[in-house]
């Protein structure tokens, strides 16, 4: 049933705007078992298009929402423990505060917005993330480079930079 949700709302996102405009960064969906828990991220996915990401389109030391149009949701079916700290099953928005030598990563309770403004007083978690450097990337994309039954990792991923999000049951 949730799979289903997730693709009626990847066909619906992938018709427009709600002006009737095309999208110009397009809808995706990762889903990810841990043990039995199940994560799920959906988003939007920007293009990079020759422009600098961070520090450039992405301003350092300011709140971003990883995506593009509606906001990105981590939607969770279990209690888990995301960097060591408790992070509750539902559904959250995903914000970050990008520097160059660390992130905050923000997990919001406002999970169905826009992508901007921040909803601020709605954060349920923030966490401070080490990113790293991997191949090029032109879309933006989160993926789980690594998952066993008691541990994933999430990686957001664009231009060079990965984030390294991990996760355990709780």
């Amino acid at each position: 049933m949730r799979l289903a949700a997730a693709f009626g709302w990847l066909a619906l996102s992938a018709c427009g705007l709600p002006d009737g405009s095309a999208r110009k960064s397009q809808p995706a969906l990762v889903r990810q078992r841990m043990g039995s828990t199940e994560i799920a991220v959906v988003y939007n996915r920007p293009a990079a298009r020759g422009r600098v990401l961070f520090g450039g389109i992405v301003p350092w030391d300011s709140v971003w929402c990883p995506g593009a149009d509606e906001a990105t949701r981590l939607e969770l079916t279990q209690d888990v423990r995301v960097e060591g700290r408790p992070l509750g099953a539902g559904k959250y928005s995903v914000w970050a505060i990008p520097g160059p030598a660390e992130w905050t990563v923000i997990f919001s309770r406002a999970a169905n917005v826009y992508h901007v403004p921040y909803p601020r007083g709605q954060d349920a978690l923030r966490i401070r993330v080490r990113p790293t450097t991997g191949p090029y990337m032109e879309s933006l994309a989160y993926y789980f480079p690594a998952a066993t039954a008691d541990s994933a990792v999430l990686a957001l991923h664009w231009g060079t930079t990965v984030v390294p999000v991990r996760i355990r049951p709780r």
